[in-house]
């Protein structure tokens, strides 16, 4: 390769990189934004979020077609292939993150008028909070290709899971208690469930990073599917809206 074309070679990368970064940070605008229309019942909010998801899918769809462009073209190899290969998956894990959070703002239209308790809404906080710094972190470390800042997320996500964990036995309490119908106790175990897969997204880049970094890669590779439906769902009750994506 020239050193024209590899000039040329290296624009193309930082483009994509660039283009990314700027998806990957627009979801962490859109992870607290979800959370207060859903905390707020926003529907005029929530319908312009839903509406916009257009824009994350195509250009989703115009930076994984940059990358097999790329591929099919320079014949990339080592890093530079492992750049290209990542961007790819990070891509998929920015999109899906996005539709969550399109899921987020359509699970507060199906409870909009039914008031939540103070313990419920404090833990929607705390799982939109956590969520919103894992993405942010999972952004930054894709920027800078910082593998110690990639590898702290999983313990990141841990404490997600927790709150997701917890936020699943206060609305039982709740529902015993009857501040909440079945239908509104569905609603929140799946939106919790949305939260808590916005964690695994960031996981995902963070790992891989890793492996633009240096070549890790995980023992058991994202082993869980992103369709998997939440448990509350296959109990037999129809929360009317899919685990990861619309």
């Amino acid at each position: 390769m020239t050193k024209e074309l590899r000039s040329n070679f290296h624009d193309q990368l930082a483009e994509i990189g660039e283009g990314i970064a700027r998806m990957s940070a627009g979801v962490t605008e859109l992870v607290p934004r979800s959370t207060q229309i859903l905390l707020d019942g926003d529907l005029e909010a929530a319908e312009y979020v839903i509406l916009g998801d257009d824009e994350y899918d195509a250009t989703s769809i115009v930076f994984e077609e940059r990358c097999f462009r790329v591929i099919a073209l320079q014949a990339p190899v080592a890093s530079d292939l492992r750049s290209l290969v990542s961007a790819i998956k990070i891509i998929a894990d920015v999109e899906r993150s996005a539709d969550l959070c399109v899921n987020i703002c359509k699970a507060a239209r199906r409870i909009y008028g039914h008031e939540l308790d103070a313990n419920l809404r404090g833990v929607i906080q705390k799982m939109g909070d956590q969520a919103t710094v894992l993405f942010k972190e999972a952004t930054e470390a894709y920027l800078n290709l910082d593998g110690p800042r990639a590898a702290a997320l999983h313990d990141m996500d841990s404490y997600l899971d927790d709150l997701q964990r917890q936020f699943i036995q206060i609305i039982f309490e709740s529902h015993a208690a009857g501040n909440i119908d079945l239908q509104v106790a569905v609603q929140l175990a799946v939106v919790a469930r949305f939260f808590e897969r916005i964690g695994d997204h960031a996981v995902n880049v963070g790992d891989r990073v890793r492996y633009i970094v240096d070549g890790w890669v995980p023992a058991h590779p994202y082993a869980e599917s992103d369709n998997e439906p939440p448990d509350v769902v296959d109990a037999g009750v129809d929360s009317g809206v899919d685990a990861d994506g619309g």
